[in-house]
């Protein structure tokens, strides 16, 4: 009797250590089963998709041995390259990355600043000029008929498949200098720079203000502090205006 008990009292040990097992497996599965039932807020969200990335490509005219015009005993290149670091300090301080072509007094080929532009994958390349000619501020785009894009664009006409975003660049820039009552005007041309690169590109030539030429005042004149940092701001506000219309390209 003694041994029968034994074997009785072993049997039900080892049914409730199999039973307990058991429960314990399903026990493990139910958070895998009720997940797949959950409701999808309550799932785990896809990872947000990566911010758009805004870069702005400023290409100052000359450098180096390349003086450009003479703007009242200042060479232009002097002229373009104080002009970019100002306008690249106001974007930089809206949020939007910036490269410039040259940082110092270099001369670059029109090869090596369409290079420059072309690998920053840039929304907006803005081609600096100064001229004593004119009044206000002339805006260029290329001459280039417009083409479809291809897989491989030739080097020397790649722009042709970006005039059509380089000519509405143009006219948030147009609309900017108009309504801070700066005069503009705009144009076509071929600019070898700009007629390979592969973003929307705008060549910007600052005259003097319209109300300060011919008058002898300082004021207005391509040497005032006050005009600078006026159309560089127009300019700054612009390209902002142009980002918040979101991926174009």
């Amino acid at each position: 009797m003694v041994s029968g008990r034994g074997n009785a009292a072993a049997g039900t040990t080892l049914s409730l250590a199999l039973f307990t097992a058991r429960a314990r497996r399903c026990l493990a599965v139910l958070p895998l089963s009720f997940a797949f039932l959950a409701p999808p807020a309550a799932r785990a969200q896809a990872p947000p998709a990566p911010a758009y990335h805004f870069v702005v490509v400023l290409n100052p005219a000359h450098g180096g041995t390349d003086f450009g015009a003479n703007l009242d005993g200042q060479p232009e290149k002097d002229y373009t390259l104080a002009f970019s670091t100002r306008l690249r300090s106001l974007l930089e301080a809206r949020g939007i990355s910036v490269v410039t072509t040259r940082q110092s007094d270099v001369r670059l080929t029109a090869t090596q600043r369409a290079e420059i532009a072309n690998h920053a994958e840039a929304q907006a390349c803005l081609t600096l000029h100064a001229s004593e000619t004119g009044v206000g501020v002339h805006l260029f785009t290329s001459s280039l008929a417009p083409a479809s894009p291809t897989l491989f664009e030739p080097w020397k006409t790649a722009q042709a498949a970006w005039i059509t975003h380089s000519v509405a660049l143009e006219g948030v820039l147009y609309s900017a200098l108009q309504h801070a009552e700066i005069p503009v005007a705009l144009g076509r041309t071929g600019l070898p720079a700009i007629d390979s690169m592969t973003c929307p590109a705008v060549a910007v030539e600052i005259a003097p203000d319209g109300a300060a030429a011919g008058s002898g005042s300082a004021s207005g004149s391509l040497a005032d502090p006050a005009y600078q940092a006026k159309v560089a701001a127009v300019l700054a506000d612009a390209l902002l205006e142009w980002r918040s219309e979101g991926p174009q390209l």
